[in-house]
């Protein structure tokens, strides 16, 4: 395989578990947020390829880096965010990051603890909610928050994914303390359901994520730009609602994501929230130093 977007699987950011650039974003910001996206998931393609080899996966990830880093024109996927950066005068900090998170997705297959997961999340997660806060020009005060609910967004999918991504990468995100813990080894994530051991770790993690979303819960009013506040908001219900089902739910055997009818019911939630909110208010956003 000769460039990394030949190892695209044809998803985008209509099949993600959470919203990607949606209307409630302005559209001067949303070229930014998807070049991103499209880098990050070209990315993600090759780190998951089935055939791939690993010496491969790390060479298409290295061609990556340089083209977005300008040297090399190799990888198409990467010349729309480099160009973006340069545009906005952006850090290329976050999507090498990401590259980061994606060579020790080829690297590694096991996560020992929950500190192990929270630091996977710095490279994985983290930067992709700084990158959208720095488009918008939004203060990096606002981090922590970010961080909180990133980290917790991405364990929720590897909750929702955890069979899955056992079975077809032999992939395991549950931390191994908490399995042992709960007396199931890493071989019961391939069963059709989870033991009743299972159901109690995996319950348990998502309650641990509750706390992430906890600490995240201020994030969306201390945004400046009306949109992107909105979104975040949005963002972090449906989070709630997914770590919720988490607890009730058996992922090996039973959906645990939100329709259409349920997102709609979170979107009007989330805007009945803000009606008569005075805290939330547009205020002029000052860029923060790159």
């Amino acid at each position: 395989m000769d460039t990394a977007s030949s190892a695209r699987t044809g998803k985008g950011a209509g099949d993600e578990n959470f919203p990607v650039a949606s209307w409630l974003i302005a559209p001067r910001h949303r070229p930014a947020i998807l070049a991103f996206y499209d880098f990050a998931r070209t990315a993600d393609d090759v780190a998951d390829h089935p055939t791939l080899q690993p010496s491969e996966k790390m060479r298409l990830l290295d061609d990556l880096e340089a083209s977005l880093l300008g040297k090399s024109d190799k990888e198409a996927a990467a010349l729309p965010l480099r160009a973006i950066l340069l545009e906005l005068d952006l850090t290329p900090k976050h999507a090498l990051d990401l590259l980061d998170a994606f060579r020790l997705d080829v690297r590694k297959t096991r996560y020992g603890s929950w500190s192990d997961l929270i630091s996977y999340c710095h490279l994985s997660a983290m930067p992709v909610g700084r990158y959208v806060l720095d488009v918008h020009r939004e203060s990096r005060d606002l981090w922590p928050a970010n961080d909180a609910l990133c980290a917790a967004l991405q364990i929720i999918n590897h909750l929702q994914d955890c069979g899955k991504d056992y079975r077809e990468l032999d992939r395991v995100y549950v931390p191994l303390n908490s399995m042992q813990a709960a007396g199931v080894q890493v071989s019961d994530l391939g069963a059709a359901a989870a033991s009743p051991g299972l159901r109690l770790c995996l319950s348990e993690l998502a309650l641990r994520t509750s706390t992430l979303l906890d600490e995240a819960a201020p994030f969306s009013l201390g945004i400046r730009d009306r949109r992107l506040s909105l979104e975040v908001a949005v963002i972090h219900r449906v989070a709630t609602k997914l770590s919720r089902l988490l607890r009730q739910r058996d992922p090996l055997s039973e959906r645990v994501h939100i329709g259409k009818v349920d997102a709609f019911g979170v979107l009007v939630g989330a805007l009945t929230s803000r009606i008569g909110d005075i805290s939330w208010r547009k205020v002029p956003a000052s860029r923060p130093s790159i």
